[in-house]
């Protein structure tokens, strides 16, 4: 397993990381998150991505359980506050002073750790004002709750307007977590070339856009029993946008590609992101411990410059690159 610096940073974190979004706590029982979690360590895996929504908390109690017996300055482990926790009252979204202070507690407790390395804004909040969200960030780090700060899904502009203030205030923002992958390049055009210029790295997720480019999903065929797209608890809705005959026709182009480089489908996905120098990790997900071991066989893969020209082409229009859907949600009207 590979490592790469986390931003212009001395943090070191492995090129893949483990994320337990949509398995931990729901779909999949505490004893098999347990040995996936328990796969990854073997694989040499030692970041680990979680948020206190996933699960309304359970994910990072089943993450932190996991991780009890490790040696806890070996890991790298990350969290997210934004999204609405606990009963969901008024309060309890956002990134007002309040929900980041009480956030931060709450998924320390339920981790059962002292401080998490990096503590990341989930999505922008336009019902704050920034100055009072990067104001809070800076006391957590200050406190020893947080190492580093990073923020997901949001613009250029969100994210110059916010490494502007972390300055200020004396720290950085270090990372961004958005989707990416092949088949979702919307970070391209204007998020990367901004993180560049201020220093942040990517921490992908869905490189495998919900798993349609591992090939398992064939055109004209229903969804293999078990598989994401039939999961009714999140699964589902997540990766209609990708469940069309044009794009799965497209993806299963792909095959001869991976077939040529010895790799599955799946671990051509990860690789591809990873060829983005801007991209830190690749978060990678399992609700099965081999999927953690097939998974990781792409760290390390060199795609040869020619080959990366022959994704393009297979892939065709059905990218989307429009830099106008990386976006949050828009302030509530009352």
């Amino acid at each position: 397993m590979d490592y790469r610096f986390l931003g212009n940073t001395g943090l070191k974190i492995t090129e893949i990381t483990y994320g337990n979004w949509l398995t931990h706590g729901s779909q999949v029982e505490n004893d098999v998150a347990a040995q996936c979690v328990t796969a990854a360590l073997d694989a040499g895996i030692t970041t680990f991505d979680t948020a206190d929504v996933y699960a309304n908390g359970a994910a990072e109690e089943v993450l932190g359980t996991a991780l009890k017996s490790q040696r806890r300055e070996s890991l790298e482990v990350f969290t997210k506050v934004y999204w609405p926790v606990g009963p969901k009252g008024p309060n309890d979204t956002g990134l007002s002073r309040k929900h980041i202070m009480e956030g931060i507690n709450g998924s320390l407790r339920r981790l059962g750790m002292d401080y998490v390395d990096l503590y990341q804004a989930h999505r922008y909040d336009h019902e704050t004002p920034l100055e009072e969200t990067i104001q809070a960030f800076a006391d957590v780090v200050r406190a020893g709750k947080a190492l580093y700060i990073g923020v997901s899904e949001w613009s250029a502009e969100q994210l110059r307007a916010g490494q502007e203030l972390a300055r200020q205030a004396g720290f950085a923002l270090v990372s961004n977590q958005p989707q990416y992958s092949a088949l979702w390049r919307v970070i391209e055009a204007e998020v990367v070339p901004a993180c560049v210029e201020l220093g942040m790295s990517q921490v992908v997720w869905s490189p495998m856009a919900q798993g349609v480019l591992s090939g398992k999903y064939l055109p004209g065929q229903p969804p293999p029993a078990g598989s994401r797209a039939t999961d009714e608890k999140g699964g589902a809705r997540m990766i209609t946008g990708f469940m069309d005959d044009a794009v799965l026709e497209r993806v299963q182009k792909l095959r001869p590609i991976a077939n040529e480089l010895g790799l599955e489908m799946s671990q051509l996905a990860i690789a591809w992101v990873l060829q983005n120098p801007n991209v830190a990790t690749a978060l990678v997900g399992a609700s099965r411990p081999e999927q953690v071991t097939e998974n990781v066989k792409a760290a390390g893969v060199v795609i040869p410059v020619e080959l990366m020209a022959s994704i393009d082409e297979a892939l065709g229009d059905v990218v989307e690159r429009d830099p106008a859907k990386t976006k949050s949600p828009e302030k509530r009207v009352v």
